[in-house]
């Protein structure tokens, strides 16, 4: 199945209509995970571990949220739905999901903290230069798991093909 054809708005709406209360639980459970792996250490959620040289930006908390909700719909299409018929496997969109989260965390993490960034540019590299294009690291990101999202719900309404005897 090809990527274009293996992706439909409609088809992921049925799936999201499809869910029972085990797929939106772990859906909640993953956005609120990922809300705190992302957002503790970025210092984005303040927390007494984790501090930051450069104030949280206000586009930090849309992306975070954003970010954090995706990844919740991203990791409940995993969750093995119960059904009289064998579910299709749903490959396509993860290893944009799993790129898409790990960006986010750099999109909205301390430009000045990040060391390899600071190892690269210098600090006045990564205020000039790296924290300009973590905006868009956020829409990347924001754009790969929404990605991955419709491509692993859309096969979860996909019809399994059997084999005639």
């Amino acid at each position: 199945m090809s990527s274009s054809s293996s992706r439909s708005w409609r088809r992921a709406g049925a799936a999201l209509r499809g869910w029972r209360s085990r797929q939106w639980t772990v859906a909640g459970a993953g956005a609120l995970a990922t809300a705190i792996l992302v957002g503790a250490p970025t210092d984005v959620v303040p927390n007494p571990l984790f501090g930051r040289s450069v104030p949280v930006q206000w586009w930090n908390y849309p992306a975070l949220a954003v970010t954090a909700v995706l990844a919740g719909i991203v990791l409940s299409t995993y969750v093995r739905q119960p059904s009289p018929s064998p579910e299709p496997k749903a490959k396509d969109g993860g290893r944009l999901g799993a790129i898409g989260g790990v960006l986010s965390f750099f999109a909205v993490g301390c430009p000045v903290c990040n060391k390899l960034v600071l190892v690269l540019l210098g600090t006045s590299g990564a205020l000039s230069y790296w924290a300009p294009v973590q905006p868009l690291l956020a829409f990347l990101s924001a754009g790969l798991l929404a990605e991955a999202a419709l491509r692993r719900l859309s096969s979860q309404t996909v019809c399994p093909v059997t084999a005639s005897a």
